[in-house]
């Protein structure tokens, strides 16, 4: 068995931690060996297994080591991932036993798919997409680096463009196009295109502003 760390020690990194040991659970996957961060006080004062080893910035990856990316922010996530790779890691799909994954899907590197999560038929998922306890209908397509929170409804023919961020109890109606690096926040119903760089919220959502 590899030695599996996990990226990030917020709130994401712990509740990961808590889906690798229910893989684990059912059939003994990996070494878990604590969590990587640049704040080595993320974990200070909460009840938690295991430890901050070191930094992300200044970790080097060992031969029998692999990794699991709890970042949510899709850019940070990218630029970690990135990071860590160039020094050889390589990282692992991270599927809960309760996820449902359906045959004919196309889905890449670094899943993280959290219990109850659902990916149906003929559906396209890039490389390190988080999926929280949300849905994703037929023929949808989720880009590189995107995050779905819980509780999200993506339904039949959607496309999700790369580094796009739904907040929790986003729904996208049938055959919409969601460009990259958009953000939609939560409880957000998306009746329209998004266009990328866009940060849209509400019933029906609209541009916002930060």
């Amino acid at each position: 068995m590899k030695d599996l760390i996990i990226v990030g020690a917020g709130g994401f990194g712990r509740e990961l931690l808590q889906w690798i040991k229910d893989i684990n659970k059912v059939n003994k996957t990996w070494t878990i060996k604590g969590f990587i961060d640049d704040n080595s006080n993320a974990l200070a004062d909460l009840q938690c297994d295991y430890k901050v080893i070191g930094s992300i910035k200044e970790w080097e990856p060992n031969y029998n080591e692999v990794y699991a990316c709890a970042i949510a922010n899709p850019g940070i996530k990218e630029n970690v991932v990135a990071s860590l790779k160039s020094k050889g890691a390589s990282f692992e799909s991270i599927i809960h036993p309760k996820a449902i994954i359906g045959d004919h899907n196309r889905i890449g590197e670094g899943l993280i798919a959290y219990p109850n999560s659902c990916i149906t038929a003929n559906v396209v998922i890039g490389d390190f997409v988080t999926l929280l306890s949300s849905g994703i209908g037929h023929d949808a397509i989720v880009g590189d680096y995107s995050t779905i929170s819980s509780y999200c409804d993506i339904t039949g023919g959607v496309k999700i463009g790369k580094r796009v961020f739904l907040g929790s109890h986003v729904t996208i109606v049938p055959g919409r196009k969601i460009g990259d690096d958009a953000f939609l926040g939560a409880g957000s119903v998306v009746v329209t295109h998004i266009k990328e760089k866009t940060k849209v919220m509400g019933n029906p959502a609209k541009k916002i502003l930060f």
